[in-house]
């Protein structure tokens, strides 16, 4: 196994888990510390939630004090791993490599009136199931008044 450094992502074995964190093995006689606050992306308030003995886990070394303690993070390492899948994957296809082309249209363009008709309906539609769901929010409307007087 090579040095660890800091910064370094490396393959571990969990070998004890506490109320502040986990331990985990890193070979070569060498265990580091997951702080709780670096087990998961999501908040963890129990470490053996998402942790058990002997699970295997990729943690990137955060540091090593001088008395050799080492401090390490799955969080940082998932972080990493997400961002480095990016980077290589390929971008995506824009939507006009998507359409088939070879299929040609034999319907006359519509004219201005007829593409203005369907966005007014369209629009229309839109709007009364807007105002469906409002009302559905605000209950069955019994607060207005229905008279113009108070």
């Amino acid at each position: 196994m090579m040095a660890l450094e800091p910064g370094k992502i490396v393959t571990g074995k969990v070998t004890g888990i506490s109320p502040f964190g986990a331990f985990v093995s890193l070979g070569e006689g060498k265990t580091g510390l997951v702080h709780i606050s670096e087990v998961a992306l999501a908040y963890v308030k129990n470490v053996s939630d998402f942790l058990k003995e002997n699970d295997e886990v990729k943690v990137k070394i955060i540091s090593i004090d001088p008395n050799g303690k080492v401090s390490l993070s799955i969080k940082q390492a998932l972080l990493e791993e997400k961002k480095n899948q990016q980077a290589s994957a390929p971008d995506r296809v824009p939507r006009t490599e998507r359409v088939d082309w070879s299929k040609k249209n034999d319907a006359p363009p519509a004219t201005f009136e007829d593409m203005m008709n369907r966005f007014k309906q369209a629009s229309d539609e839109k709007m009364q199931d807007l105002k469906r769901g409002m009302e559905s929010k605000r209950g069955s409307g019994s607060y207005r008044r229905s008279s113009g007087s108070f």
